[in-house]
């Protein structure tokens, strides 16, 4: 077996993973670097976010402010140190961010732009027109070339984490474009592979955001932290779940219901459109369950109303607006209103970390919307989670890095001999005859439908014990799936298959970790407990594998860190 061995491994090459490799490198210059992606980095699904980048660069704002705006959101749920901490380090990060070439937008006096972003009490979203995402990849990726000790090994799909005597020393991981799996060996290891949002039926998310990070770091026994916390972002074309930013919003857009009214002064008088993600997306249902939203062919959906803009600004600051209403629904937002619905777009929950991307497994450390380091609580504010991406990619970069200056590189031996065990599991899994092969297509759209009905963005008791049990007679029908093509190049079925696998793990733990939260709070919203509970749960869920199949998980709690902000009444 032709072992690779890194000091640093990290799984994911978007914005958080990137952002960890070169933190890494920069920490010390001696140290290797290993960056595995199952797509090249530069398709990962940072490149898809649009609106912008949250940092205090501006006089009229604060820290304090930005700080006290993400707790807000968070519903009191984000750990108040882990926020004071990201907002510090925040205006550092985008500054950084543009000597390595990201092309922020600017204003004719020469000063950075930023806009309104919902939940935020002043302007303080950088962004470059609305392709954020796509140039802040750019120049992490970019810069990440600079250096000779960062490896890259592009379309290699990380399967299991190699752990032994409680300590990770590598991963399994499948060459797509040979068939063959690989031992990779690290002395620390980072997920970054992004949420899980394609467990649900409509989503912004890309194809490639199956929850293998967390479902991995789940089977080798990390727990996933608030789970329960799913965000619907409030504008999603029907039929594609294509997102139309919140920058549209931000630069003026009103959301308009069938009877020609911005229905949100009812729900969120004071910041209309720039409410809440969470807020939004509900108030979107009781539109619904009142008779006023347009319907036809593609669902029922309102109106994004940017008119009123003028094509100059529509041009300037949203061109991807407008190119992708143009080529998905075929409306020019300067001359029609566009018609957005609630869609899953991120998860607050993830793999448990500490300030500095730690798990509690050792050389075990996770950043980004893969891991759950307890800032964005019950509701992330949007353009909070770019900024996420560097502050703790960075942290968790640095962390990994002085732990493996003081390892030992583990035995070969050991490592091959747990990669010739996931090898084995693989072959056996799903290229051995079953009694009844089940499809995966059927089982992924039954576990989408499951998620949609019992998890959405109203639940109930009985929802998700119905979600509950869905999950667990699909677990059992996944058994039964198997791999029809046999080929090594690219053999897309075994990777769904697999896949899928990761999928059933995080829909697990997020409907255990929701039936068990008997509150409402930011984006979970339960009908039949309708009021915040701080007396009960003012704490972090931690959902734990089942030691047997067919076991349940174990769900345990964590207080929430408070500093100086205390629990008030959420309103705006």
């Amino acid at each position: 077996m032709n072992n690779l061995a890194y000091d640093v491994l990290i799984v994911g090459g978007g914005g958080a993973g990137l952002r960890a490799a070169v933190a890494a490198v920069e920490a010390d210059s001696r140290l290797s670097v290993g960056v595995v992606s199952k797509v090249y980095p530069m398709r990962s699904h940072t490149v898809s976010a649009e609106g912008g980048l949250a940092a205090v660069v501006r006089d009229d704002d604060n820290l304090d402010s930005h700080a006290f705006d993400t707790i807000k959101g968070s519903d009191f749920l984000a750990d108040q140190d882990v926020v004071e901490a990201f907002v510090k380090e925040a205006p550092d990060e985008a500054i950084q961010l543009e000597h390595w070439g990201c092309p922020w937008s600017r204003d004719q006096d020469g000063r950075v732009s930023v806009r309104a972003f919902g939940g935020m009490t002043v302007k303080r979203t950088l962004y470059a027109a609305d392709k954020t995402g796509f140039h802040m990849l750019h120049a992490l990726f970019q810069t990440s070339l600079k250096y000779t000790s960062i490896h890259r090994h592009d379309e290699f799909f990380v399967t299991s984490l190699l752990v032994e005597e409680g300590r990770v020393c590598g991963v399994a991981a499948l060459n797509l474009q040979s068939g063959g799996l690989q031992a990779i060996q690290a002395k620390a290891v980072i997920l970054s592979t992004g949420g899980g949002g394609r467990i649900f039926p409509f989503t912004t998310n890309a194809a490639i955001k199956t929850g293998d990070g967390m479902a991995m770091a789940y089977r080798a026994g990390c727990p996933l932290k608030d789970m329960e916390f799913v965000q619907y972002h409030p504008t999603g074309l029907p039929g594609t779940g294509i997102l139309m930013t919140e920058a549209s919003r931000g630069e003026g857009g009103y959301l308009v219901n069938s009877e020609g009214d911005r229905y949100l002064s009812e729900y969120v008088p004071g910041k209309m459109e720039l409410g809440p993600r969470d807020i939004l997306s509900r108030s979107f249902v009781h539109e619904l369950r009142a008779g006023r939203v347009f319907e036809d062919e593609q669902g029922q959906y309102v109106h994004l109303d940017l008119r009123h803009l003028g094509e100059k600004v529509i041009d300037e600051k949203l061109p991807f607006v407008r190119e992708l209403t143009r080529n998905y629904v075929g409306i020019d937002p300067v001359h029609d209103p566009i018609p957005v619905r609630p869609v899953v777009h991120y998860m607050m929950g993830g793999v448990h970390t500490d300030i500095d991307g730690r798990t509690p497994i050792e050389g075990l450390y996770s950043a980004g919307e893969c891991a759950c380091v307890s800032l964005n609580g019950a509701n992330r504010l949007g353009s909070n989670s770019l900024t996420e991406c560097l502050v703790f990619g960075a942290r968790a970069g640095k962390s990994a890095a002085a732990h493996a200056m003081e390892q030992d590189q583990q035995r070969l031996g050991a490592l091959e001999h747990l990669t010739r065990e996931e090898e084995e599991r693989i072959k056996s899994r799903f290229f051995s005859e079953a009694p009844e092969e089940e499809s995966i297509a059927d089982i992924r759209t039954d576990l989408q439908k499951a998620m949609e009905a019992g998890a959405g963005i109203y639940r109930t008791r009985e929802g998700l014990e119905k979600a509950c049990e869905d999950i667990a007679g699909l677990r059992r029908r996944y058994d039964n799936v198997r791999v029809q093509d046999h080929s090594n190049v690219f053999n897309t079925q075994l990777t769904a298959a697999i896949e899928l696998g990761f999928m059933l793990d995080v829909a697990e733990s997020l409907a255990h970790s929701a039936l068990r939260r008997e509150e409402s709070r930011g984006s979970h919203a339960r009908s039949d407990f309708e009021e915040r509970n701080d007396d009960a749960f003012l704490q972090h869920s931690l959902a734990y594998r089942g030691v047997e199949d067919g076991d349940t998980p174990r769900i345990d709690y964590l207080p929430a860190t408070i500093t100086r902000w205390q629990p008030e009444e959420r309103t705006y």
